[in-house]
């Protein structure tokens, strides 16, 4: 253990020492990131060929506050891009993150979408939906708590319940209804279940295909993957079984989870960290995102991949994305208690 603490320092320090000189160079930003590399490199691309601004980037699977609070004064981060609303309050709850106040970022951002003290600002978006089967479905429009109906028995597929993309969902869930409605939703989802919540998203499509379910929830951006053939030919035959259909909650929109960013409290380069974040909002990169891995904009105005249009008019829910995070607990210790993954 001690080996592997040490390990762990010499790297932290070594990737401090690498980034020192650019930590203070003008002209560049340092960016941590969970999103993989190539999703966002174009969009970086884009920035540096507007700008002159080199991006030094830095991938961090996991931790990344931990590891910028590590880092301590003299980390060189500037900006921290992470997947996920819970990893975004992580580096405002580490206190690693700072306050910006942007009229190009509250302008182009809707309110409920970016923390009201400017520590966080989200990127782009991705909606969990109903896929319907196109044979056997014919609801045009479907809301989560409808799921929980018997005339659904045996016929849903769903991922394991404590994944992260379905832990928010029902979260969300909590936070519309309370704990114990929840509860009731839970065990009947689990009772409607098809065959064990395992698997991904995209083998959702592939099992309506297959007929061994009729509706399942899956992410918006799996859809634009498999369509497009990125995923090759025979995901294409599984989402050309589909139906995407926006589901919402009844009194609510769709549940969509986020890409976003903060700048780090110790950022040495946060003017150029400042002008990164509000390119990244801009209608340019906004297209780009939508393009490059068939993401919803956060900005209004911005283009939407045709695939992901083609589903309708996206109207995320407004519900405070804080909540939705500190309902998270309760939301996994639900999965358990109801045996959903059993």
């Amino acid at each position: 253990m001690n080996r592997h603490l040490a390990a762990h320092g010499f790297a932290v320090a070594l990737a401090c020492a690498s980034l020192s000189t650019a930590a203070t160079a003008q002209g560049e930003v340092n960016l941590y990131t969970t999103r993989e590399p190539g999703l966002i490199q174009p969009l970086l691309d884009a920035f540096t060929k507007d700008t002159k601004i080199k991006v030094n980037t830095i991938f961090i699977k996991d931790g990344l506050a931990e590891r910028v609070k590590t880092e301590g004064a003299n980390s060189p981060a500037d900006m921290m891009m992470t997947v996920d609303i819970g990893n975004l309050l992580d580096t405002v709850d580490q206190g690693v993150s700072q306050a910006v106040q942007s009229e190009a970022l509250s302008s182009a951002i809707p309110a409920h979408l970016r923390d009201k003290d400017g520590h966080w600002f989200a990127l782009s978006l991705r909606a969990r939906l109903v896929y319907a089967s196109k044979e056997r479905v014919k609801d045009a429009k479907m809301t989560y708590e409808s799921l929980s109906d018997p005339k659904w028995k045996g016929k849903i597929c769903i991922r394991s319940g404590t994944h992260p993309y379905n832990t928010a969902l029902f979260a969300a869930h909590i936070v519309h209804h309370g704990e114990a409605k929840t509860e009731q939703w839970l065990t009947g989802i689990k009772n409607n279940l098809a065959r064990k919540a395992s698997g991904g998203d995209r083998e959702v499509a592939r099992d309506i295909l297959g007929g061994i379910c009729d509706v399942g929830i899956a992410n918006s951006y799996y859809v634009g993957l498999m369509r497009s053939g990125k995923g090759g030919p025979e995901q294409e035959k599984w989402a050309a079984a589909i139906n995407p259909l926006l589901a919402t909650f009844e009194k609510g929109g769709t549940h969509v989870n986020i890409s976003g960013a903060s700048i780090a409290k110790n950022a040495p380069n946060k003017a150029n960290a400042v002008k990164l974040l509000e390119y990244l909002v801009t209608n340019e990169a906004q297209a780009i995102y939508a393009k490059a891995n068939f993401e919803y904009p956060v900005r209004p105005s911005a283009q939407i991949d045709p695939i992901i249009a083609s589903f309708g008019k996206l109207t995320p829910d407004p519900i405070d994305l804080r909540a939705v995070a500190k309902a998270r607990k309760a939301a996994t210790s639900l999965v358990d208690k109801v045996g959903f993954n059993n």
